[in-house]
């Protein structure tokens, strides 16, 4: 499947954070209050109440196509913090159907067109933009210090988010290369970024992508097409919340509740 090529899709990934997101769109559409935010963490909750432990030392490797396993740089993945990013949370941000959603399918309202080639051959791909994404890039890029990352292709996602982060929010831009292939899929390890994981918070629609780092993840319900979705717009009171805080894990608790 050509999508698969460039995007994180993976049949796996798809359904899990299916079902995830079907119990948070429900919880979502019935309140408005901190109550929608108990329900996005609820499958979240560490069976004995402690931060997470670092990845195993398995979850460093990597398989290669010939079967052999390698030992991955643990160069840290960002640069040094900036002046302008002094002090502040650093939030990583996934984005195919977490911001916007695309397909090599004509669609008619597409909000951008992106030529992407494929073993010699240009493909267009449609892109949807989420609602409120822009209001909810704009205000992220205020209170933290926002890193792109993606478990597609380069190709694709870097004219994409060329396209939907005109202002300049995400600071460093991460791929497919940047993750950690674990058990089928592609996931984020949060702890080679180079920042203090008390500091760190991750929005992703996949689970899979956070499965190291499951306490610093602010769950959000996959999207693809719904017009009526609001998610990015309520989850903005929670990150300027989360944005106060000296310690996320701490805080993430409270705001999952008893």
């Amino acid at each position: 499947m050509e999508s698969s090529i460039i995007t994180q899709v993976q049949k796996e990934d798809v359904q899990l954070s299916s079902k995830a997101g079907q119990v948070s769109r429900t919880s979502l559409k019935q309140q408005r209050s901190c109550n929608v935010f108990k329900s996005f963490f609820c499958c979240l909750r560490a069976q004995d109440g402690h931060k997470p432990p670092p990845p195993s030392h398995d979850a460093l490797l990597e398989s290669q196509d010939n079967g052999t396993v390698v030992k991955l740089s643990e160069a840290s993945l960002l640069p040094e913090v900036t002046a302008q990013d002094q002090g502040k949370i650093c939030v990583v941000i996934d984005l195919d159907e977490t911001l916007v959603h695309s397909s090599f399918k004509p669609i008619s309202n597409a909000d951008f067109i992106v030529p992407v080639e494929i073993e010699g051959t240009t493909h267009q791909v449609y892109v949807l933009k989420r609602p409120y994404v822009d209001e909810f890039l704009q205000r992220m890029g205020e209170l933290f210090e926002c890193v792109l990352f993606t478990a597609s292709l380069a190709k694709y996602a870097d004219p994409v988010t060329d396209l939907l982060d005109q202002c300049g929010v995400f600071r460093t831009r991460l791929f497919r290369e940047s993750c950690v292939f674990h058990q089928g899929c592609y996931v984020k390890d949060l702890s080679r970024l180079g920042r203090e994981l008390h500091k760190t918070l991750i929005l992703d629609n996949s689970p899979a992508s956070y499965i190291f780092h499951p306490e610093n993840a602010v769950p959000v319900v996959s999207w693809f097409d719904d017009v009526e979705d609001a998610e990015l717009l309520h989850l903005l009171p929670v990150f300027e919340d989360l944005s106060q805080a000296e310690d996320v894990y701490a805080r993430l608790d409270q705001l999952r509740g008893p």
